[in-house]
Formats: structure tokens, sequence, C-alpha cells
């Protein structure tokens, strides 16, 4: 009968422990390993700043999808996507309030990812007092909190 309560024990015990442990090198695949082809799919995580989700919303939508769109039509990525949390539940890891997700067609079109938007900024927004005043405003509402990049699996 003792033996039988300890069965739930060793079964907590066993969730518990932590996967095996995987070196970087062990967990780093090389670029070489994936399709040229596929598409790859940069990710910016962004946390607006106390107060300032909203602002910041409306200057995505009023500011950056204008060259975000310029920077899509002269092929720079294929598309993008905005997501906000629909429902904040307070669990960890909720720190990004915006997260923007670029398709582009390969890894390779990421070597002229920065600046194919900096060029798609510089043709919707011509005056470089008006684009430097746009990037000091997004400064004040935003922080980068990480990138990432990703792949289909």
């Amino acid at each position: 009968m003792a033996a039988l309560h300890l069965v739930p024990l060793l079964l907590l015990a066993a969730m518990a422990s932590p996967p095996p442990s995987v070196t970087q090198a062990e967990a780093f695949v090389p670029v070489e390993a994936f399709a040229p082809d596929s598409s790859v799919y940069m990710v910016y995580y962004w946390r607006a700043r106390p107060g300032k989700a909203a602002e910041y919303s409306e200057y995505i939508r009023t500011v950056a999808e204008a060259i975000d769109e310029a920077a899509r039509q002269a092929g720079v990525f294929e598309e993008v996507h905005t997501y906000t949390q629909g429902i904040v539940t307070g669990a960890p890891g909720s720190d990004w309030t915006h997260m923007r997700v670029f398709r582009l067609k390969s890894f390779a079109a990421l070597d002229g990812f920065s600046a194919g938007l900096d060029a798609a900024g510089r043709r919707v927004v011509p005056d470089a007092a008006v684009r430097s005043a746009n990037a000091a405003r997004a400064a004040e509402m935003r922080d980068l909190v990480r990138q990432e990049i990703w792949r289909n699996f």
C-alpha cells in the first residue's frame, strides 16, 4: 500500500526534472541546412511605454504602415503583420505590447532588409527632418524587447 502512495510522487519528480542539457553548438542549425527558397520571418517584439500603447498603435497605422507598403512593393519583404495581445492575463512572459512579423522570401533577403526599409522610408518621407522627428517620436513611445528570426518548421 505504501508503494502505491509513492507512484504519484515519483511521477511528479520525473515531470519536474529538467530535460537533458543541450549545448549552444548542438542547438545551432546553420543557415545552409535550410532550403534556400524557404520563407524567413523577421520578428520584432516592442513594448510600448506606460500610457503610450494607443499612441504607438496609431504611429504604426499612420507612419510605419506607409513605409512598410513601399518596402513591400519594392520587394524588400512579402508581407507584414502587427499583433497586439487581445487579452493580457498577467501570466509571466507578457513582456511585449506589439509584435511585428515580416515575411521575407528567403534567408538571402535578410541581407537587404534594413537597407530596404530605410530606402522606403526616404521615398515615403523625403524630408530628413520629418524622418528624424518620426524616429525620435517612436523612440519616446516604445522600446525593443527582442528581435528573432523564424523559419517554417
